[in-house]
């Protein structure tokens, strides 16, 4: 069962990428209804952080817990509570936006999606039957953060995800968070351009680039 009341908490973070640390002593809390935005240099860590905080990498020290329990006792739990949106917006050309959407939901086992609530959220609607090859740039990827709407998730993580978005569809999503903060949701956000969260707490990366000594613990 999936505690949506928990807060999602990071102690003492490290991640490492090959033989190098890219962040290390870098730990937060993230409670229902908060924001959190990652800023920094590129290489800082700030995709490397999301996928750790995804479950699809492990922190080379530290831990990452949702409310007392770590998320590498249940990693199908904490699969099913996100939405992650990364840099590849994951398209296939041949499917419209709604089969596209109707078959990410699927894979989260979601049999009644909000598909027209989705498309609405971000102005898809006149194109929902298109194939996906004919989507501007900025379309497939409005196209993948719908998917936030046609599902249910507690927690969402987002990579640099005003690429490609014109001012209108950067405020649709910045009102799309809104509403799910005020449900409770938690956001993430990895970006290198303003985007407006209110009351958001705020990591900058370079801020925990390691020292020589981090950089060399449990080094091969």
């Amino acid at each position: 069962m999936i505690d949506i009341a928990a807060d999602l908490i990071g102690e003492d973070l490290a991640c490492r990428r090959g033989e190098c640390r890219v962040f290390a002593g870098l730990s937060f809390s993230l409670p229902p209804g908060g924001a959190l935005v990652l800023t920094g240099a590129n290489g800082s860590g700030k995709t490397s952080l999301l996928r750790l905080l995804a479950g699809l990498i492990s922190p080379a020290a530290g831990r990452l817990v949702w409310g007392s329990a770590p998320i590498e006792h249940d990693p199908a739990t904490h699969r099913a509570r996100l939405h992650y949106v990364g840099h590849q917006d994951g398209v296939k050309p041949d499917l419209t936006p709604r089969e596209t959407l109707a078959f990410w939901a699927a894979l989260r086992g979601f049999r009644t999606p909000r598909l027209d609530e989705a498309l609405g959220a971000f102005a898809l609607a006149p194109v929902a039957d298109w194939p996906c090859r004919w989507l501007s740039a900025g379309q497939r990827r409005r196209l993948a953060l719908a998917r936030l709407c046609a599902t249910a998730a507690p927690l969402w993580l987002l990579d640099e995800p005003i690429s490609a978005l014109d001012q209108d569809n950067q405020t649709r999503l910045e009102e799309v968070i809104v509403a799910h903060r005020a449900d409770g949701g938690r956001v993430v956000v990895a970006t290198h351009m303003p985007i407006e969260i209110a009351a958001a707490a705020r990591l900058v990366l370079d801020d925990f680039a390691p020292t020589d000594e981090d950089a060399t613990v449990g080094g091969g």
